[in-house]
Order: structure tokens, then sequence, then C-alpha cells
């Protein structure tokens, strides 16, 4: 398929796992992709892999002047921007006993000021038919132990796209959320642990834990025409984790 032909697309936390599989989707399906994330190596490696329709900029969705740069890339090269998949994301495993300023700072200065401004900041280049995609999580819906703060941070993108539609109202730019349950990232295998995320994917009505490209493919569907009457809402790709 071809539904992404021609268009411009960022992707952040694209170095690796969800974005990585978005952004190689994307690619498949006709688009330009712009990787954006913090470990230039992981960045370069995976431009390495995907070719000529992908491009790296290294930066810090927590840094405005590094999204600015990135915008200036695309404005300078592309001129507009259809699809913003605002991926980036942190998380660590910690008990209510054990919360620090530090550690809620850091998830929160990544997970949602990193999303506000993400999305504010690309929003310029935007015009009708662009599609905003927000990475969320079933943890926003569902009570996690240890994980309060992400899952806080998580339920917080969620009501960004409520209240973004309501803003975006007559511009023809969509935002929706898409929310993984468990998925083996390199992320998740780190702060979760790979034989933990498996033995949850087993959990599931589906059986088995989920793979980045499952993730890859609803956003496609996000990113693309195909859901063009959807706005404010929430696609959950868990294997049906939060939905019993």
């Amino acid at each position: 398929m071809n539904r992404l032909e021609g268009k411009i697309a960022v992707v952040t936390g694209g170095g690796t796992g969800i974005g990585l599989a978005s952004a190689r989707r994307f690619i498949a399906e006709g688009a330009f992709v712009y990787l954006f994330g913090r470990r230039a190596d992981k960045l370069a490696a995976a431009v390495a892999g995907l070719g000529a329709q992908a491009r790296a900029i290294p930066g810090s969705v927590t840094n405005h002047d590094d999204l600015d740069r990135l915008y200036d890339t695309v404005r300078q090269e592309h001129g507009t921007l259809d699809i913003l998949f605002a991926n980036a994301g942190t998380g660590a495993l910690l008990p209510l006993s054990e919360l620090t300023l530090d550690h809620v700072d850091a998830t929160f200065d990544v997970n949602v000021k990193g999303t506000i401004f993400t999305v504010q900041k690309g929003l310029k280049l935007m015009a009708r038919g662009g599609s905003i995609i927000l990475t969320g999580s079933t943890t926003g819906v569902m009570g996690t132990p240890a994980f309060s703060v992400y899952s806080a941070s998580k339920a917080a993108v969620r009501n960004l796209a409520r209240s973004w539609a309501q803003d975006l109202r007559g511009t023809g730019i969509r935002v929706n959320v898409l929310s993984p349950g468990p998925t083996l990232t390199e992320l998740a295998a780190e702060v979760v642990g790979r034989d933990a995320m498996i033995e949850m994917g087993a959990t599931t009505p589906i059986g088995h834990v989920g793979d980045p490209s499952e993730v890859a493919a609803a956003a496609a569907f996000l990113a693309s025409s195909d859901s063009s009457f959807m706005t404010g809402g929430e696609l959950f790709t868990d294997g049906g984790l939060a939905q019993i």
C-alpha cells in the first residue's frame, strides 16, 4: 500500500522500538521520515537501515532549541509536515514510598512537557489533512504497581488529545492517541525486563507479547486518510489487556 505517498513525517523517539518500527512502516507506505531522538548512534544505525527516505536529527524533546532545529530543518527541506508522531517517552519502576522529585520531573519533562512542545512547535508546519499521533499506554487507564508516575503522565497525554481536538476544530488537523500494551521494545526490556514482558503478554486475550511492528501498523492507520473520521480518540494495541 502507498497510503502515505509523498507525505512528510516526524517521529520522535525514532531510533529504536515503536518509533523505529513506525518509521519503517511509514516509509514502506511512501512517506519521507525525520527521526528525532537523543541517541545519535541509534539514529545513525536506524537511518542506515531505512535508506534514503529517512533523515536523522539528534536532539531531545525537553530542549526547545533542539525542537526548533528539527522543525527548521523540515521547513527548509520540505516546507510542510503531514504526520507528527510524538512518541518519545521514558519511565522507571518505583513504588510510592521511593518516589523522588527528580524521578517525577524527569518523567513529566519528557512524557508530558516534551509532548506538548513537540506538538506546539510542529503544528506551525501542518495544514489541513495533517495527523498528530501521541503515544499513550494501557497504564493510563489501569492501576500498575510501582508505575504510578509513568501511568499518570500517560493519562495526561490522553487528555491532551481530547483537549487539542477541541483546539484544532476547523483546521482539518486530527490528533489521536496510540496506546500500546505489553510490547517487546528495548526500553520495555530495560525497565520491566524481557521475561516479565513476555509473561505479561501471555496474560492478554491474544496470548503473546506485542511486537513493535504491530503497533506500527496501527500508527500507519492513524497517519493515513483511512482514519479521517477520527480525532480526540484512543486506539489500543494491547492484545486486549486493558479491554477486559
